[in-house]
């Protein structure tokens, strides 16, 4: 049996994920876990860059090119912004595998990051959002209004089922 160790080099994962990228973030669905991420800006541009090819300081470098003037021009600010970002990617399941993070730049957070960099650039500290989408069984647990009442399901108005009408949801 194979054993994989951690990597240096993060790869995407591409498998079972519906992504939309919209202007200023990504939004990826994961069909396997059924949960959804929003990845501001910068957290989208680094998973973009993880390509099973790349070490995060030319990622760094990447993203310095395409943020612009808006980033921090000091190199290593930059590569903790591609670790943080990386560790969020993996925490979420992003990435294909384990990436070993340097000891430099494990515990990183993005408060410390913030106090770091100021205001205006903490704009560029990747963020990603995430929540659990329900199941289809959850989603459907509730009758609309005008739905017959059989007791067995709540009405989604809050109410119990047969205020004002015995046999339906109002």
């Amino acid at each position: 049996m194979k054993t994989t160790s951690p990597t240096l080099l993060p790869k995407m994962r591409e498998h079972g994920l519906v992504i939309d990228e919209l202007p200023e973030e990504v939004l990826v669905y994961d069909r396997d876990r059924d949960e959804a991420h929003c990845l501001n800006r910068t957290a989208a541009l680094v998973w973009q860059h993880c390509d099973g090819k790349t070490a995060p300081p030319e990622i760094a470098r990447r993203l310095q090119l395409e943020l612009g003037a808006g980033a921090d021009n000091d190199s290593r600010l930059r590569e903790e912004m591609v670790w943080l970002a990386i560790e969020q990617l993996e925490r979420i399941y992003l990435l294909e595998h384990s990436v070993a993070v340097p000891s430099q730049f494990a515990r990183l957070s993005r408060r410390k990051m913030i106090r770091g960099l100021g205001f205006a650039a903490a704009l560029a500290v990747p963020v990603v959002t995430s929540i659990v989408a329900p199941t289809a069984q959850a989603a459907n647990s509730c009758r609309p209004n005008g739905a017959s009442c059989d007791g067995s399901i709540p009405c989604c108005n809050g109410l119990p089922c047969g205020v004002g009408n015995p046999n339906h949801c109002n």
